[in-house]
């Protein structure tokens, strides 16, 4: 099941699959679905980037390794608008740094399992494979950071 919805990063494609969301991916769907988890994912997108709110509790269920998985379960307790280095995740799970950047660069769910929210040695942004790259993930940084000001 697909379903698009516009941001300000331009059209993104919400993918579910058996109750739990897949993939986030930049652009247009070809072909729409509907169902209650993609509605829910579509209203807690639009509230993120309305400002309304930081986190998301949809169920997730992304294709990946057990190292990845490890690296997008310690993405998502970073809270909104705070950063940890590649190296601090690799820490906290026992792995590499270059590891933990693999994982992050094949995150299927950018944004909601938030891979921007990890960055290089001494706060250079590292990188983002998500449409826009570094820009897009300043403009998730930044958006966090705001709000966590108001």
């Amino acid at each position: 099941m697909r379903r698009t919805v516009q941001s300000p990063l331009g059209p993104l494609t919400l993918v579910a699959e058996a109750g739990a969301l897949t993939e986030l991916r930049w652009g247009r769907a070809g072909r729409e679905d509907e169902s209650n988890l993609l509605a829910r994912a579509a209203g807690a997108l639009a509230a993120y980037f309305a400002g309304e709110r930081l986190d998301f509790d949809l169920p997730v269920a992304p294709g990946g390794t057990a190292h990845d998985h490890a690296v997008w379960r310690a993405m998502q307790r970073i809270p909104a608008g705070e950063t940890r280095t590649y190296g601090e995740v690799a820490r906290d799970i026992r792995s590499g740094p270059r590891a933990v950047g693999t994982a992050c660069g094949r995150n299927p769910i950018p944004i909601i399992v938030p891979c921007h929210r990890i960055v290089a040695a001494g706060g250079a942004l590292g990188g983002y494979s998500g449409q826009g790259g570094l820009e897009t993930k300043r403009f998730l940084l930044e958006l966090e950071s705001s709000l966590r000001l108001r």
